[in-house]
């Protein structure tokens, strides 16, 4: 199991699954530039890119921080026995997510906060779970953390969505409305100070209500980005954005922000996709960034 030391704060990466992605590199990244992508080959291949088959390679994994005072769950996956035959990758998935948690330290009892960057299908799916048939909250004694803006940006309540977009009504439905209904969500609007050592910025772009946490304890620091940056190559190339960021103009602005302020503090990007080793120093380089990787406390 991998931990990095924040200070006194442990991270713990709690993984779903780690392969490639479903869609070519190019069409991942609608703004890829082949010739400065070929660039990269040395430090991507074959960890963070399949040359043979064009795909970037990405994990999907979780962050578990033990604060001392809380047990936090950073985004939570596909899920198992989620229907998603738009996404091949997490379609009816039957992983051992809830063995490796244990495997971790944690049951789902001791988490007491679950946060969601954003409401896409990968980061909400362990939100619940199938008992019985019906979709309940995985995490019984946490509070889930959602913005609210995303919130309402995805709620299937909304008549015209159930037509306009059944995938994604299918995500809130089973992932996100159970725990709306359990009462056990907190809608946060702005920035939302957990307690002294964590604080929540909104950090929209990939969608209208994304937001990021960061981790500062003992003088260290740490970012939480979701999907800002989604892999690598987007620290050497800010400029491209995954088909799936919403709002391309303000995932740029979003994406240096965040980037730049990672330099500026020192802090540890801990995102949601990058493959091994999954944790970096961000390094500023000219008009952009590098990444330097750095492994877990107990490697």
């Amino acid at each position: 199991m991998q931990t990095w030391l924040i200070g006194t704060t442990t991270v713990t990466r709690i993984e779903e699954q780690i392969g490639p992605n479903d869609t070519p590199a190019g069409s991942f990244l609608p703004a890829l530039d082949r010739e400065r992508f070929a660039q990269h080959f040395p430090w991507m291949v074959p960890t963070h890119y399949d040359p043979v088959n064009d795909k970037l390679i990405t994990s999907n994994h979780s962050w578990l921080i033990r604060t001392g005072t809380h047990t936090i769950l950073l985004d939570s996956c596909a899920g198992n026995h989620k229907e998603r035959p738009w996404l091949p990758r997490f379609h009816q998935l039957d992983v051992p997510f809830l063995e490796r948690l244990r495997a971790a330290g944690s049951s789902p009892d001791d988490i007491d906060i679950v946060l969601c960057t954003h409401l896409h299908t990968d980061h909400v799916g362990w939100n619940t779970q199938l008992v019985d048939g019906r979709w309940v909250p995985t995490f019984p004694n946490a509070k889930y953390l959602f913005s609210r803006i995303e919130n309402e940006h995805w709620d299937s309540s909304i008549g015209e969505r159930r037509t306009q977009n059944p995938g994604r009504v299918a995500v809130y439905d089973d992932s996100v409305l159970p725990v709306i209904q359990s009462g056990q969500a907190v809608l946060l609007d702005g920035a939302h100070a957990i307690d002294d050592k964590l604080l929540v910025e909104p950090a929209p772009g990939h969608t209208p209500g994304h937001i990021i946490l960061k981790l500062s304890d003992a003088g260290k620091s740490g970012v939480f980005c979701g999907d800002v940056i989604h892999h690598p190559i987007q620290l050497y190339e800010p400029t491209w954005n995954t088909r799936f960021c919403e709002r391309p103009e303000e995932a740029l602005v979003t994406r240096r922000r965040v980037l730049e302020g990672c330099v500026e503090k020192r802090s540890l990007l801990f995102p949601t996709h990058f493959a091994a080793p999954h944790v970096a120093e961000v390094e500023a380089e000219g008009a952009a960034f590098r990444p330097k990787f750095v492994c877990c406390s107990n490697c």
